[in-house]
């Protein structure tokens, strides 16, 4: 009787379940993120806690993610893939992730932080459209380790130890304009 109980238990609970943030499409195990035309903000978003001491990732970038802006100027302003605010604070404080940005007919993959309020970013490399793409991102002492298709960047951290408060950054397009049509990444979580 106690199985049947718990049984009907979880079954009656999973009922009612629901995905937080986007779904996954279930032909494959990677999450498809859609920035929709004039947003900054994928659709759905969900910024939740990040509770993890690294994130481990794979991406791909498809024709979607050709873009020309309105001002030739923000050509070069970094769009955000993946990462996660640190030191109890607001990610415009203290935070770490991957960018990425289309320029020079390439799409460049880049280490955006913030330390202490003072944004820094440094060139990775460049992705090829529709191929996958291996990014881990994690804190060692006062620093952010970004491994990128196997290179490691270090780059400065204000805080040591654990992350604190912390919540997890989802892509984002822009600098100063939106999205000037519908932009889609996918990414499979690993670990």
């Amino acid at each position: 009787m106690r199985i049947i109980c718990g049984f009907l238990f979880i079954l009656l609970g999973c009922a009612s379940c629901q995905w937080l943030g986007n779904t996954p499409s279930f032909g494959d195990d990677y999450i498809t993120y859609k920035i929709s035309k004039g947003n900054h903000e994928i659709d759905n978003n969900s910024n939740g806690l990040f509770t993890g001491n690294a994130l481990k990732f794979q991406a791909i970038f498809d024709s979607t993610c050709i873009y020309q802006t309105t001002d030739p100027g923000n050509q070069s302003d970094i769009n955000k893939l993946l990462g996660f605010s640190d030191c109890s604070s607001q990610h415009h404080e203290n935070s770490a992730r991957f960018g990425w940005n289309w320029k020079e007919n390439a799409l460049h993959i880049y280490a955006y932080i913030y330390v202490a309020g003072q944004r820094q970013e440094k060139e990775l490399g460049t992705v090829e459209l529709g191929k996958t793409a291996s990014f881990r991102l994690s804190t060692l002492n006062h620093t952010y380790v970004f491994v990128f298709n196997d290179n490691t960047t270090i780059m400065p951290r204000h805080c040591s130890g654990g992350l604190g408060i912390a919540y997890k950054l989802l892509p984002f397009f822009g600098g100063d304009e939106v999205a000037p049509h519908d932009i889609k990444i996918k990414i499979r979580n690993i670990e």
